[in-house]
């Protein structure tokens, strides 16, 4: 499913909420096509929606990625003016121009895993700038898109990009893990914000998730099979976790007593399920 900008608006009047559950997102997301067909030219390969929304699991406690593939180098002119575009949109009122994500990235890269975790030009959500990040150039965004990934303009992922092999998934979740509490410790305390706490326990889904299955969920799925699959003793964490999700970000709110730890417990036990796994294919490959 493509759409050209006229396409897009027309779209808009006639179907709302076409691409998202969301008419104002959808109608930000026709803004940024505009935009990016306007600086980029002939050096747009291609525009595409990626992360929960493309799983299908967006909501309004969802950020939107997104991920813009171009051809060759960007010239300083091409990159100035996306500069400014990205400096001007978080201005706006409306919630989802403070919660676009997303990166600039070479085609010619997103040909090959091997050039997986170069450094790509990025927006974080909410931020006015563009840094060099290898966000969104990981395996589990790159199965994203190219498994589920919907078409603003250009190919489908599926045409141009290489399959992300299963043991590439697993190993990536599994090597995510032993600094897990650490990376998460550089922006967020889980002791003092209930959110991060949240945020903690949704990850660690995740990472099982794709160590179980080598695919790849949203937060609320993995938060799902996880409440399903796993060690009954985990129902009330993960159900604490589930409950409170629509409480949202509140730097205000800390975690109650007990939960910080109960998140840090089932990081390691994330770790040992996959020191298992590990050590499972190990065995299997001595002849």
């Amino acid at each position: 499913m493509q759409f050209g900008v006229a396409a897009f608006y027309s779209r808009l009047m006639d179907a709302p909420n076409f691409i998202t559950p969301y008419a104002d997102l959808d109608e930000v997301l026709a803004e940024m096509l505009g935009h990016w067909q306007r600086i980029l030219g002939e050096n747009l390969a291609g525009a595409y929606v990626q992360g929960s929304f493309a799983l299908g699991a967006g909501d309004q406690h969802s950020d939107c990625d997104w991920l813009v593939a171009t051809r060759g180098s960007l010239s300083e002119p091409q990159i100035t003016q996306l500069r400014k575009l990205h400096d001007e949109i978080p201005t706006r009122e409306g919630r989802w121009c403070q919660d676009l994500e997303g990166s600039y990235a070479p085609v010619d890269q997103l040909a090959s895993v091997e050039h997986l975790d170069r450094k790509w030009l990025f927006n974080d959500h909410g931020h006015r700038t563009l840094k060099w990040d290898d966000h969104c150039n990981r395996g589990y965004t790159r199965w994203i898109l190219r498994e589920h990934g919907i078409t603003l303009t250009g190919p489908v992922p599926r045409s141009f990009m290489p399959v992300v092999a299963a043991d590439l998934l697993r190993r990536e979740a599994a090597t995510s893990l032993p600094t897990l509490l650490e990376d998460l410790a550089t922006w967020i305390d889980i002791d003092t914000l209930a959110w991060g706490q949240r945020y903690t326990v949704l990850t660690t889904c995740r990472i099982l998730y794709t160590l179980e299955t080598a695919e790849v969920a949203s937060k609320p799925g993995a938060l799902e099979w996880a409440l399903r699959t796993l060690h009954p003793r985990w129902r009330p964490l993960l159900g604490q976790v589930r409950d409170e999700r629509g409480l949202g970000w509140d730097p205000k709110v800390p975690p109650r007593t007990g939960e910080a730890d109960a998140a840090r417990a089932f990081v390691a036990h994330a770790l040992e399920t996959a020191d298992r796994q590990t050590s499972s294919s190990r065995a299997a490959d001595i002849p």
